[in-house]
């Protein structure tokens, strides 16, 4: 079999390799023209939104709460969710065995914990029972206004911090053991499928999953996943043990005997979410001075086998994902305030009624805490995801461009917040008052409109801005650099000529496709030629910059040996337009593979390159793209030398952190001057061997740019994945020299930002450039209470330069809602936006942590926010159930995901370069590319039904089966699992060879077009989530 190792969730390791993937979408224009002077018009018909609405009060008392077993218990007034859960029906796809319990590591948990009366803990000589829980695993009743108080308050550690782990107090029940490994746990059978539904369980063993008639299992076996109250247990009726939905394992299905055991399910073991029994084989006793509730010393006698926790009965990212999916039937408005929108991973349509789309804009929680104290006590963080430039589908609307003439946008004077829907007008529209900060500002007489019998402006619904969540205004000259308008930008190509460059053919490559991409510069319009003006300049110890003036027949070459101190030999004939020196450029392209093709030279430089670009764009006065392809360590004396300092006795230890942080100074100074002139770096690396993609990747994510690395790199076997990421990285819309500030309403404010940009200071984001796959990560912090009322907003503003060389502002508004309830907030929580924070928070934290402490830390947050829910939100249980939020139910299991990721658990055979290209890359990642490269999607591919991709299945290796094949995709891969027994007929049609042991991986790479666009024929309406990221995925 091609399987190596496939742990649950991640890591998976195949063998069949393919270098193509599936073609990138089109891009759809950033913005349609819009212009206007009072009056204004427009190049399309003015939108059509209604007004920004707030959703009606939530009533606490307005529904009953659902109990799972029985009526609700008597005395309890439940909220009314506001979103009806997704999950309170019995699964009835398969019927897994029995959740097993486990315990947490003492380190990896600090939460409260109910005092050993709520969960007596049997002694060990208890007879073990033969029946398993007939609870619900994980069931999510909305939670009740009561807040018990039986579970003592949350842990005070601040999420911001990377503290050294400290064991429990010794007041805390013993339910977790002491730090160490985890506990092991016995192989059981575990169901690869949904179940056969035509088989029926015996009498005697009772459902895992029950409905609300069904028998209520015993008191002393809690079940280890619940997301709401469980029923009272006097109240559950009997019922039948046959039902419908009961579904026993199969015969190859059924988990191994045990000894003592008459029937049904084995028993629940020591060391499971429950009450601890006693102490695990092999780990040390309680902690000092912790009292070891009802267990006895272990007995002599070989312990019991132990039975790991059932993955059935954890949460199903897949089936949320469905559920979501089958729930987004109609368009989402963005007029609700505070009004959660769709899971990144469902296809749907936005419509802008006053709200940024979440494609542009989306929240770890739309209801805000009111107050510090409120999110101090939650651990939840207050995040927004932003992607300002990000494309949009072709049935929704680019933002529109507002001119307003000389004057130039509207403005709050003493905030600076630009005119928006929440920006109240009084006095008839003579003034207005700022949502944000307000204060009152006159209106200027040629935007002033009368008010309608509601207080809204006669031309509402004819302005963007007073309508619309998204919107570009056309900037004047005082916005910008030294009150002159911008000069066109330019690309310039670096081309690396060593010998490892010239041998692997990468600068064939590069010069061949070159010839074809200068025709597809990005533009606004398509049927206007691009403006981008073009350089030339290849390197190797020495830099060579060519002169392709169109009046020339054949283009000049100029080196320059001295690179202590750089600069550009010419100015005029470097930077040319294309179509006026195409016959020249040509000439340059076809040269150059030639004139290096007997190169000995394997020393590189690298730092002087990049000042050679920013040289050049500063003589052009203009801002500009370097596209590098480099291959190796430079490690030629000049400005940025480097060395290998690749060592793996580092790694686990204090100083690994080193690794991560860069070499020497002089690049994050070299980063600072191409951010002020608005020089980005996008680096192509093709290394064989350590190049300290830590020190080399600073300029290009300190600038906005990108890393592409290509390990190995082989033109046959690597060359069309190479280019499919040079062609969208020359096509994609981009805008150069910008800075965004991000403004909020009066008792929050912007305090982190995660992503590739530079910072002066605390509240610019300065981005040499910003393309539509940069997103940037906020945070936001309490400086004073909010009001339920009036909720909180929040109005991201970019000012940059389009490829036009026209000087815009994009705004996006988001207004939330604020609660005072904690309930309200796990209500209203995304998970998926959560989890896109944490790991940018952990990834960045590695550079000056150790990278245990780091991991700790994500676990430690985890467990406060579930523990504040356990506390104050949820009705009181027995101390072994797992609480979940409905919309965090899968948060524990994405966490894992981000633990097990290469960057802060690697395995053996990953590089360094390889984590520091990981973290740099997932550092600029928006939600729906972290959410499919932490969760990627398993498909099946034995049977492909015209019309749509075959539904994924979770992420284990109990999923897969041998007679199958499937599909493993991360957003930057694609992996290919074959199994040992697939049949004859699908091997044929895919390999073209009957056998599976005449499978050539290496072959096989050449096969990845076909395969990619027969997932792509039959995906119609399901975009694939490769498409997502900044990089074409390639197959392996």
């Amino acid at each position: 079999m091609y399987l190596v190792d496939l742990n649950a969730h991640t890591n998976f390791s195949f063998c069949c390799s393919f270098s193509s993937a599936p073609t990138h979408s089109s891009q759809s224009p950033v913005s349609t023209a819009y212009s206007a002077a009072p009056p204004p018009s427009y190049t399309q018909a003015p939108p059509t939104s209604s007004a920004l609405t707030q959703p009606p009060p939530v009533g606490a008392t307005a529904a009953s709460q659902q109990y799972y077993g029985g009526p609700q218990p008597p005395n309890q007034q439940p909220f009314n969710s506001a979103l009806p859960p997704t999950s309170q029906q019995p699964f009835t796809s398969s019927a897994p065995p029995p959740p097993a319990q486990q315990t947490f590591p003492a380190s990896s948990f600090s939460g409260p914990m109910p005092p050993p009366s709520q969960a007596p803990a049997p002694p060990v000589s208890r007879p073990q029972q033969s029946f398993p829980p007939a609870q619900l695993p994980f069931s999510s009743a909305p939670p009740p206004v009561s807040q018990p108080s039986f579970v003592s308050g949350p842990p005070s550690s601040a999420p911001g911090s990377f503290p050294p782990r400290a064991p429990p107090p010794s007041s805390q029940p013993g339910s977790f053991l002491p730090p160490g490994a985890p506990p092991t746990s016995a192989p059981s059978g575990q169901y690869p499928g949904p179940m056969p539904p035509q088989q029926q369980p015996p009498p005697s063993q009772p459902s895992p999953y029950h409905s609300p008639s069904q028998q209520q299992p015993p008191p002393s076996q809690p079940s280890p996943y619940h997301s709401g109250p469980p029923p009272p247990r006097a109240q559950m009726p009997p019922t039948p043990m046959a039902q419908s939905n009961h579904l026993p394992p199969g015969p190859l299905q059924q988990p191994p005997s045990q000894p003592a055991m008459q029937g049904g399910f084995p028993p629940q073991q020591n060391g499971a979410f429950g009450q601890v029994r006693g102490p695990q084989p092999g780990y040390a006793g309680p902690y000092p001075g912790q009292p070891n509730y009802g267990a006895p010393a272990p007995a002599p006698a070989a312990p019991p086998a132990q039975k790991r926790l059932d993955p059935d009965a954890i949460p199903s990212p897949i089936q949320v994902i469905e559920d979501d999916k089958a729930k987004c039937t109609e368009p989402f408005t963005t007029g609700v305030r505070g009004q959660a929108p769709p899971l990144v991973t469902t296809n749907f349509q936005a419509k802008d009624q006053g709200n940024a789309s979440p494609r542009y804009i989306r929240c770890t929680a739309y209801n805000m805490p009111c107050t510090a104290d409120m999110a101090k006590q939650s651990q939840v963080p207050l995040a927004a995801v932003i992607k300002p430039l990000a494309t949009l589908p072709p049935d929704e609307t680019p933002p529109y461009l507002v001119d307003h003439g000389e004057g130039g946008p509207i403005r709050c004077n003493r905030c600076k917040a630009y005119m928006c829907p929440y920006m109240q007008f009084i006095e008839g529209g003579r003034r207005f008052q700022c949502g944000f900060c307000s204060c009152v500002t006159e209106v200027p007489p040629h935007y002033f409109q009368h008010l309608d019998h509601t207080g809204k402006r006669m031309d509402c619904y004819d302005r963007p801005e007073l309508s619309l969540g998204s919107y570009e205004f056309l900037a004047t000259v005082d916005y910008c650099k030294n009150n002159k308008l911008p000069q066109p930008p330019a690309f310039i190509f670096l081309i690396d000529v060593s010998y490892n460059a010239v041998k692997s053919g990468m600068v064939s490559i590069v010069c061949q496709e070159l010839k074809t991409l200068l025709d597809y510069l990005p533009r606004e319009n398509p049927e206007v030629d691009s403006v981008v003006r073009v350089g030339f300049v290849t390197y190797n110890k020495v830099l060579h910059f060519y002169n392709v003036k169109s009046s020339l027949a054949q283009p000049q070459m100029l080196v320059v040996s001295d690179l202590s101190d750089m600069f550009v030999p010419l100015l005029d004939g470097f930077l040319v337009n294309v179509n006026e020196s195409r016959l020249v450029i040509e000439s340059l392209l076809d040269q150059i593979p030639e004139m290096f093709a007997d190169t000995r030279e394997t020393e590189t430089v690298f730092g002087p390159v990049i000042q050679a670009g920013l040289e050049a764009l500063k003589a052009a006065d203009c801002a500009g793209k370097l596209f590098v392809f480099h291959t190796s360590l430079p490690i030629t004396e000049a400005p940025g030398k480097l060395k290998n300092r690749e060592d793996k006795k580092l790694i686990g230890t204090d100083k690994e952190k080193s690794l991560f942080q860069p070499q020497v100074s002089f690049y994050n100074t070299l980063a600072k001057e191409c951010v002020a002139q608005g020089c980005c770096v996008d680096l192509f690396l093709f290394p064989n061997q350590y190049v300290d993609v830590a020190t080399l990747g600073v300029v290009p994510v300190s600038t906005g740019g990108s890393v592409y690395k290509y390990t190995y790199f082989q033109a046959q076997s690597d060359q069309e994945r190479f280019l499919k990421d040079l062609r969208r990285d020359i096509q994609k819309l981009v805008g150069f020299d910008a800075v965004m500030r991000v403004r909020t309403s009066t008792g929050i404010r912007a305090t982190d930002f995660f992503g590739s940009f530079f910072m002066s200071n605390t509240t610019d984001v300065e981005l040499a450039g910003l393309d539509c796959d940069k997103a940037i990560t906020v945070e936001f912090k309490h400086d004073d209470k909010l009001s339920e009322e009036t909720g909180a907003l929040m109005q991201c503003a970019v000012l940059y330069t389009s490829c036009s060389g026209q000087r815009r502002l994009r705004i996006h508004n988001m207004a939330v809602n604020c609660c005072s309830q904690l309930a309200d907030l796990y209500r209203n929580c995304e998970t998926d936006t959560i989890i896109n924070f944490l790991a940018k928070y952990a990834f960045r934290g590695i550079l000056n942590n150790p990278t245990k402490a780091v991991r700790d830390t994500l676990v430690n947050q985890c467990a406060q926010i579930l523990a504040c829910y356990r506390k104050n939100c949820a009705s009181p249980s027995s101390a072994g159930q797992l609480i979940l939020p409905e919309c965090m139910k899968l948060l524990p299991v994405y966490l894992n995901c981000v633990l097990k990721s290469d960057v802060l658990l690697p395995g053996a055979d990953v590089s360094l370069d390889d984590r520091a290209y990981l973290r740099q890359l997932i550092s600029c990642m928006d939600v729906a590319e972290t959410q499919v490269f932490f969760y990627p999607r398993l498909l099946p591919l034995m049977k492909l039904d015209s019309g749509s991709l075959p539904v994924a299945v979770r992420d284990s290796e109990e999923r897969l089966s041998k007679g199958g094949v499937y599909l493993l995709e991360t957003g930057l891969h694609l992996f290919l699992w074959v199994g040992a027994s697939v049949q004859q007929e699908l091997l044929l049609n895919i390999f073209g060879t009957p056998s599976f042991s005449q499978i050539d991986s290496r072959q096989e790479r050449q096969r990845g077009s076909i395969i990619c666009g027969l997932l792509v024929s039959h995906a119609q309406g399901d975009p694939p989530a490769s498409q997502l990221g900044p990089q074409t995925p390639t197959i392996t």
